[in-house]
């Protein structure tokens, strides 16, 4: 094969392929319906003139065998007439016509014929037109949903490489670094800005407050809370207290 065919045949090759590619279903499908039922129209009217010319044929073949007819009858009165001359000039014209009678029934016998079958193609060519228009709303939604079902899959595919995952991954890591650093920074500037010492004493007073109330909440339930000589102090003494032994841990401190 020259170079000049082989180039010929990969055009031809890449038209058709982006033909084949470019062909929507749905609308070569309606394209072909409406191409079936334009053929349709033609055809019937073609049978119809056969079927005109099927019915010219037989009026054509009654009238010369009515005209055959007519000239026997004439003859019969030329006998009772005792014209046997006339007579026979009349049975000379019935012959005649019996003749073209003959010949207008063979050609009409033939006639119909072919307009019966093809009476009968039309029909089953309609028939085809009318199961090819349902086969056309069913191929439509088979396409339609094999074309839903490749779009997910490619959908599918392309998140096969886990790319958008890893990058999801990757933005809630940066996200929790964010929220760390601010954390250490809003404490270093706790820190600063504040006693630390204080700040110290503060988180351990919170602390033995919150045992010692989760202590009596614990006895209150078992039922052993301790007698009323022993009761815990008023808030204000309590508050005073705890007061005199932070100066005292102050004083010692330094």
């Amino acid at each position: 094969m020259g170079i000049w065919a082989r180039i010929s045949t990969l055009m031809k090759s890449n038209i058709n392929a982006m033909i084949s590619k470019a062909e929507d279903p749905e609308k070569i499908l309606n394209q072909l319906i409406v191409d079936m039922r334009e053929q349709f129209l033609e055809a019937r009217k073609q049978v119809a003139v056969t079927i005109a010319d099927e019915k010219r044929l037989k009026q054509q073949y009654e009238a010369e065998l009515e005209k055959s007819q007519e000239w026997e009858k004439k003859a019969m009165i030329a006998v009772k007439a005792g014209r046997d001359d006339l007579a026979a000039q009349a049975l000379s014209r019935k012959a005649e016509h019996d003749n073209l009678s003959e010949q207008w029934q063979q050609q009409w016998v033939a006639q119909k014929q072919a307009a019966d079958q093809l009476r009968d193609a039309l029909g089953r060519l309609n028939a085809k037109i009318q199961e090819a228009g349902r086969k056309k709303n069913l191929l439509i939604a088979r396409a339609k949903r094999a074309e839903a079902q490749k779009k997910i899959q490619d959908t599918m595919s392309g998140m096969g490489d886990n790319g958008a995952f890893d990058t999801f991954a990757r933005m809630e890591e940066k996200v929790m670094q964010q929220e760390a650093e601010a954390q250490a920074s809003l404490e270093l500037s706790g820190e600063i800005e504040g006693d630390k010492l204080a700040n110290e004493f503060k988180s351990l007073e919170t602390s033995s407050v919150g045992q010692s109330d989760a202590l009596a909440a614990l006895k209150a339930k078992m039922g052993v809370a301790p007698p009323a000589s022993k009761a815990a102090l008023p808030a204000a003494q309590q508050s005073e207290s705890v007061e005199a032994e932070l100066e005292a841990l102050l004083k010692e401190d330094a």
